[in-house]
């Protein structure tokens, strides 16, 4: 069943105004991981254009057009908004990317002179030759959920780490962690903010990942200082 709502917590150095690093679990890995899966077609409606000009105008050239160019067997909608399946894949409706589906494998059977007939079933003697068909093959199909396990793309009994610059670890401990990687000695002088994400925030991810090095720092601190803001 998926969560109503996808958290995290940052760890943020007051001082130089900066994310350290987040503590995430698998929801968010599994979506950072599908940021490599779309093609740029599918993302391009949600991406700058600043950062991205030369792919929006063949964007917009195709989106314009009147389609009288094109190879008969060519829609602009497979240009314009290509659907990618994922095996594996982000599962959470809150943070699934645009035009990326969800999809688990198929295994199916056929026999070792690689005959046309195939069957889902293990040992069926093959119409032709009559040997059994136990040779595998795995398909990718789409599905609305995994056929077993968690789905995604990582282990959702582990805690990780994502520093500023969206690097992916395994977290084995917080103290640890800020004493060694960021040498911090002082731990008081940190701000730890839960923040909740749903799609908004996901694209602001991904966008600024395309441009910047301190993503997390970017997209999360004027978000926190405009709450603070209201609250007054």
């Amino acid at each position: 069943m998926a969560s109503s709502k996808v958290s995290m917590k940052l760890y943020i150095d007051r001082k130089n105004s900066r994310v350290l690093f987040a503590e995430a679990g698998k929801e968010f890995i599994d979506f950072l991981f599908n940021f490599l899966a779309p093609p740029v077609g599918t993302l391009l409606p949600h991406l700058n254009r600043e950062v991205l000009s030369g792919l929006h105008n063949i964007y917009e050239s195709i989106q314009n057009s009147s389609g009288t160019y094109l190879q008969p067997n060519v829609l602009k909608a497979t240009l314009l908004k290509p659907k990618v399946y994922v095996s594996g894949g982000c599962a959470d409706p809150l943070l699934q990317l645009p035009n990326v589906e969800f999809s688990t494998p198929w295994i199916i059977f056929g026999c070792h002179e690689k005959h046309t007939y195939m069957s889902k079933d293990y040992g069926l003697n093959c119409p032709m030759c009559k040997r059994p068909m136990n040779c595998s093959y795995k398909l990718i199909g789409p599905s609305s959920k995994p056929s077993s396990g968690e789905g995604g793309y990582v282990k959702g009994t582990i805690t990780y780490m994502v520093s500023d610059d969206l690097a992916v670890e395994p977290l084995t401990s917080i103290i640890g962690t800020l004493r060694n990687k960021f040498n911090v000695k002082d731990i008081g002088a940190l701000d730890e903010k839960v923040v909740d994400l749903d799609m908004d925030v996901g694209l602001k991810l991904l966008k600024a990942s395309l441009q910047s090095k301190s993503i997390l720092t970017d997209v999360f601190l004027p978000m926190l200082k405009k709450e603070v803001k209201m609250e007054k």
